[in-house]
């Protein structure tokens, strides 16, 4: 099936969307989401396990916050999610879930070479394979955001400001364009699960199997988009970008309530940012040629 075949086969909304430019996504993203948008499972599986599997959460949730002792195992659960994205989540599901390390991981990193430069250690978690999620985790993900952040602190007007180049350029020193990663994903027949039934089966182990204090922190950690959306359009010079956080107010501690839909909005976040700030770097690097 051509380009155009595909395009013809998509409704009147879906295709809308395939060309909506007003927030900046990179090409690849909405190509592999459309994608994912087309994958049965997302009709008729997805709503079955986020009902009965919202309130199996809940009821773990609930269960780890007993005055009991705590427990983790993050070998096993991310032993587990290799296991079960390698052999069962759909090669687009699992790009989407590639990207999003690298994306936020830029962000972070973007934010670190420009506000403090050799006083925070950057964010290293990039993995280009399903296996390498086991060193490059989903605990270690979201402790990097929390390092990163507290390291960060409260950045003081203008402290990135003797980072810039000569034409007031920001650093892209540990940026790291995704189109340069080269994910590898080996498809298999068995892999047909799409992105949101992936991550159903997901919560209640993740709630399972980290402490609740770990949990509880993971599920509060999408609210720091608003913080990191806010931090980057000042040094940009682009305070709209706050509008593109739908997690937002930090200080406000939620439970798993609504978590699948907060969790793929925090996706969505970090693939906008990611989008425009490699904008900026491309157009950093083609500004010389233009001017001579």
């Amino acid at each position: 099936m051509t380009r155009q075949d595909e395009k013809a086969t998509l409704s009147p909304y879906l295709r809308a969307i395939a060309q909506d430019e007003a927030l900046p996504i990179e090409p690849e993203a909405r190509r592999l989401w459309l994608e994912d948008l087309a994958n049965p499972t997302r009709w008729w599986l997805r709503p079955i396990l986020q009902g009965l599997l919202a309130v199996l959460l809940h009821l773990v949730w609930f269960f780890k916050r007993l005055p009991l002792p705590q427990f983790r195992a993050h070998g096993l659960l991310q032993r587990l999610i290799c296991w079960f994205c390698t052999h069962f989540v759909s090669p687009q599901a699992n790009r989407l879930i590639l990207r999003h390390f690298a994306t936020e991981s830029n962000l972070l990193n973007f934010l670190i070479d420009n506000t403090a430069p050799g006083k925070v250690a950057p964010v290293t978690l990039y993995p280009r394979r399903i296996a390498e999620m086991r060193e490059a985790s989903f605990v270690e993900h979201d402790q990097a955001l929390f390092r990163s952040i507290e390291a960060l602190g409260a950045t003081p007007d203008g402290a990135g400001e003797d980072q810039a180049g000569e034409d007031g350029a920001p650093s892209w020193q540990h940026w790291r364009p995704l189109d340069a990663l080269e994910f590898e994903i080996r498809p298999r027949r068995t892999q047909v699960l799409d992105f949101e039934s992936a991550h159903a089966l997901f919560m209640c182990l993740f709630c399972l199997l980290l402490t609740r204090e770990e949990y509880r922190d993971a599920i509060n950690g999408f609210n720091l988009d608003q913080s990191i959306a806010l931090r980057i359009g000042a040094l940009i010079g682009e305070p709209q970008l706050a509008e593109l956080a739908y997690n937002k107010h930090p200080l406000y501690l939620v439970g798993p309530w609504n978590l699948s839909q907060r969790f793929l909005m925090h996706g969505f976040f970090t693939e906008y940012l990611y989008a425009r700030l490699e904008g900026l770097r491309r157009e950093d690097i083609t500004r010389p040629a233009d001017a001579s």
